[in-house]
């Protein structure tokens, strides 16, 4: 019971700091996840007797927690996209997930292999987990609520961005489980071109675009006698993610993929109808409620030892990809991007904030099947989330203002005091 009650007050106290913190650090530095990893640290170094918090240990629960998680923000982040989807209005998101996360893989996989010395398929599963950017973490790098109207090139490039590429990031993670020596072979390549690739991200998308119609159909067009009161518009959302995810996956299709498109699809309806502006307000507060348990989670896991396995050529591939592979790619993807300024080319290539979909991914693949160095691994993915975490979390805010001073807009204190 001792435990028990300590970890209802550490709760207690989380929940209401995620509640109190956002505005707060709004006009500095520091992003809250930082301090509810300190929270954790601080609290798993203290003689408690809380349950150990290794995701090696608990490869089921870093699994599902981190995949409730990343499907809440995958809707969440739908719901909130003002622009319209097309082709020429979603370049740039577009590029940055089908060029420079694949280019990312493979950079990052080579780097593995050639100076980390990780096997071939413990690279590519590493380098998968790590390519997406995350929904979840980069909060204040994205648009705003519906219908707020700041969706500048950047805030919608990397909101688009997170949403897609956590989808899209699977069939690289199914490659490292048909390269291990159990499932490497002419064949199951050919499989996993089939069905990996080609039918599970055909069917995310499909599926993903059926849910959000056939929900937005009975959102929108039941009689009013039928109609859903607004103190239930929440539990919609929490049923187009669930839903969706739920069917997806049943048909063997990336639901990551269809969650999100089904709720930009939902989203498309009735855009300025205030159901939107509740069904994001819900799945942020729910997603923010599972951020608390996952990062408290992680810094306990740091205290206890997650990183002991890092090595320096381990460590060197976390700063690679966050110093040199991703911001070098993201400039040399969107040279050709006309729309979109240097200094905005710039802040979009640099902010690839790393989390809670990575966790996710390697948990996922190491429950699947056995990696060698399946240890350092998770020390790599630890390192390069920690410190992706403290870097983009610090620069996020005053990065923002510069970019937003430069092109005349006004700044988060400005539009809150106006």
């Amino acid at each position: 019971m001792f435990v028990y009650n300590i970890v209802l007050v550490l709760m207690g106290l989380a929940i209401l700091g995620v509640a109190w913190l956002p505005s707060l650090l709004e006009k500095y530095p520091l992003s809250y996840p930082i301090l509810f990893i300190a929270l954790g640290m601080v609290a798993y170094a203290l003689p408690l007797g809380l349950p150990a918090a290794d995701p090696f240990a608990h490869p089921g629960l870093a699994t599902h927690l981190a995949e409730l998680c990343v499907i809440v923000a995958l809707t969440g982040t739908g719901l909130k996209i003002d622009r319209p989807f097309s082709i020429r209005t979603w370049r740039t998101p577009l590029l940055l997930v089908l060029v420079l996360m694949s280019l990312t893989i493979a950079g990052l996989a080579l780097a593995g292999w050639a100076l980390a010395g990780l096997a071939l398929p413990s690279a590519l599963l590493l380098a998968a987990s790590l390519a997406p950017t995350d929904p979840v973490l980069a909060g204040d790098v994205q648009v705003g609520d519906p219908g707020e109207g700041r969706e500048d090139n950047v805030r919608f490039s990397l909101t688009g961005e997170a949403g897609l590429n956590d989808g899209l990031a699977f069939p690289f993670v199914y490659l490292a489980l048909a390269l291990l020596p159990a499932g490497a072979g002419a064949g199951r390549l050919w499989e996993w071109a089939g069905m990996d690739l080609a039918y599970r991200v055909a069917a995310g998308l499909a599926l993903g675009w059926l849910s959000g119609r056939l929900l937005a159909y009975l959102i929108f067009n039941l009689p009013k006698a039928l109609s859903i009161k607004p103190g239930a518009y929440g539990f919609v959302a929490l049923a187009v993610t669930l839903t969706s995810y739920g069917v997806t996956e049943l048909l063997h299709g990336y639901g990551f993929l269809a969650v999100f498109v089904a709720a930009v699809t939902l989203r498309s309806r009735e855009r300025k109808h205030e159901y939107h502006k509740q069904m994001h307000a819900f799945t942020d507060q729910l997603e923010r409620l599972l951020i608390v348990i996952i990062l408290i989670l992680f810094g306990g896991a740091l205290v206890d030892g997650l990183l002991s396995p890092l090595t320096w050529a381990g460590a060197g591939m976390g700063l690679l990809l966050l110093l040199v592979l991703r911001p070098l790619g993201g400039m040399l993807t969107l040279m050709r991007s006309g729309r979109v300024t240097v200094a905005e080319r710039a802040v979009i290539s640099f902010f690839g904030i790393r989390g809670i979909g990575s966790i996710f991914y390697l948990a996922f693949a190491l429950g699947k099947a056995s990696f060698p160095q399946s240890r350092q691994l998770w020390a790599i993915l630890g390192f390069t989330m920690l410190v992706s975490i403290v870097l983009h979390g610090v620069l996020a805010t005053p990065v923002m203002n510069w970019l937003d001073r430069r092109h005349g807009r006004k700044i988060t204190a400005d539009l809150e005091e106006g």
